[in-house]
């Protein structure tokens, strides 16, 4: 009898349910064939996939259970203009051709739902619960927000998707992450996952899916919990989910893409059954009390390099083994950080608030709410790069981009921007930027460029600043 079929005798988590409702064949000792519901696409990971299919002669399986996009490479400059960088041109042209050729659907630039593919997903109703999502981007963990099993995959896994509609899956751990409590005023999803991040370490995850649970993430809204999930990968987990509930069915009902009249009756039902049962197991659990969290932001070169903003670096020789000792001693100089030191009062250079991690309406508000009646402080740049085409036309709407353009911010086309470094936006050597990105490795953000990681709110302050400040001392009003 296989694991999946014993699966289903005993109580199981979310992660189980999922899994077991995909596996085409599952035999000891052998990776599982994993069926696909959703594959994303988009124009960096792709080209050599669609070459695959050419070369081998292979068809591609499921047009209608894909979705493509231009995001990585797309400038955030004004549309009209050409884009300067030939290569992401190439890219671009690429991905445009190969869709054409396949009957791939796409969202290009010219698209009123273009954006960053784990943006789009969800608001066109495509990301829905219980589904199995791959995209060759790390960070498709974001999906999992919606109760569904999504993550990354490789070039050459993609050109398999493409082919089969199935891929080979080692069964993953399960790790059990409880927020329960209450965030004080000034703390976000960001800081939640942060917090996590800088207690297990990077690796403090490898092998396992997470599943967020506890009061504290039941009472995040689907944009938070998207925050959240996108950045399980930095915990190197293979997956991060969260059960769906009232709040995942409320955002999703409407969706172009999302079931209608009877059929999301039925799927609602369905969805309902996705839920850890009690008495199932995880392999591992960890815990944080929501009530003592505070803004986070990033010192080092690892997402898990992370402190209150109120709090100070590491002392020198910090580590429990000589290898911590020098990862932090060396992160700490590329940094240009005296250890001890607190982080607050660090000069800042450039701020960046967009990416899949925090590109979305919440996020933009959430800034926007530091920014009104304010200025970006002298010799400060600060981009404000929206997820997606809707989220600009939203934002434009509620008149948020008066307010970042007023304070003296640039407000761009939608787009994965300074995130990668693509187009232009990026750092120079030297510069601080604090970005509400989800990665802050050397060279991230534009070669020599040192990045702290941080919520939008934590990011606006900065931005008024001109350095790291705790949001909360700005909370309330101009000042």
């Amino acid at each position: 009898m296989s694991d999946s079929q014993t699966d289903r005798t005993g109580p199981r988590t979310l992660f189980e349910k999922v899994w077991s409702e995909h596996i085409v064949r599952e035999d000891a000792g052998a990776p599982a064939v994993l069926y696909v519901d959703l594959h994303l696409v988009h124009e960096v990971t792709s080209p050599q996939a669609f070459d695959g299919l050419r070369a081998r002669g292979l068809k591609f399986r499921r047009t209608d259970r894909t979705v493509a996009t231009m995001d990585h490479s797309t400038p955030t400059l004004p549309r009209r203009l050409a884009v300067v960088d030939p290569q992401a041109a190439a890219q671009l042209a690429k991905l445009k051709a190969n869709c054409a050729e396949f009957g791939v659907t796409l969202y290009d630039l010219d698209s009123a739902e273009q954006g960053i593919v784990h943006v789009i997903g969800p608001e066109l109703g495509v990301t829905q619960p219980g589904c199995t999502i791959v995209c060759g981007d790390s960070h498709t963990s974001t999906h999992g927000a919606f109760g569904a099993l999504a993550f990354g995959i490789g070039t050459s896994e993609v050109e398999h998707v493409m082919a089969t509609q199935c891929l080979l899956q080692s069964r993953p751990k399960t790790l059990e992450v409880r927020v329960d409590g209450k965030l004080p005023a000034g703390v976000g999803a960001k800081d939640i996952i942060l917090a996590v991040i800088a207690k297990i370490g990077t690796g403090g995850a490898t092998g396992h899916v997470i599943e967020y649970r506890g009061t504290a993430i039941e009472a995040l809204g689907m944009e938070e919990r998207m925050t959240v999930c996108n950045m399980s990968i930095e915990a190197g987990a293979r997956a991060g989910m969260i059960a769906p509930d009232e709040t995942t069915f409320e955002w999703l009902e409407g969706r172009r893409f999302a079931p209608k009249g009877d059929a999301w009756t039925a799927a609602v039902a369905k969805w309902k059954t996705l839920k850890t049962d009690p008495g199932a197991k995880f392999d591992a659990s960890v815990s944080l009390d929501a009530n003592t969290l505070a803004p986070m932001i990033t010192y080092g070169t690892n997402p898990g390099m992370g402190i209150p903003v109120t709090g100070n670096l590491p002392a020198a020789g910090t580590g429990e083994t000589a290898s911590d000792r020098a990862a932090l001693a060396k992160a700490l100089d590329y940094m240009g950080l005296t250890a001890g030191a607190p982080i607050a009062g660090q000069r800042v250079d450039v701020v960046f608030i967009g990416s899949c991690t925090n590109s979305r309406m919440g996020d933009l508000r959430s800034a926007a709410s530091v920014f009104k009646g304010r200025k970006v402080a002298p010799n400060v740049r600060v981009l404000v790069v929206p997820g997606s085409k809707a989220v600009k036309r939203q934002a434009e709407a509620e008149g948020l981009d008066v307010v970042f353009k007023d304070a003296g911010a640039e407000w761009r086309e939608s787009g994965c921007s300074m995130c990668i470094a693509m187009n232009g936006d990026q750092l120079s050597p030297g510069q601080y930027a604090v970005s509400t990105s989800n990665r802050n490795f050397e060279g991230r953000q534009g070669r020599g460029g040192r990045t702290l990681l941080a919520s939008p709110l934590t990011a606006a302050a900065a931005a008024v600043t001109g350095k790291v400040t705790d949001p909360r001392t700005l909370m309330g009003g101009a000042t």
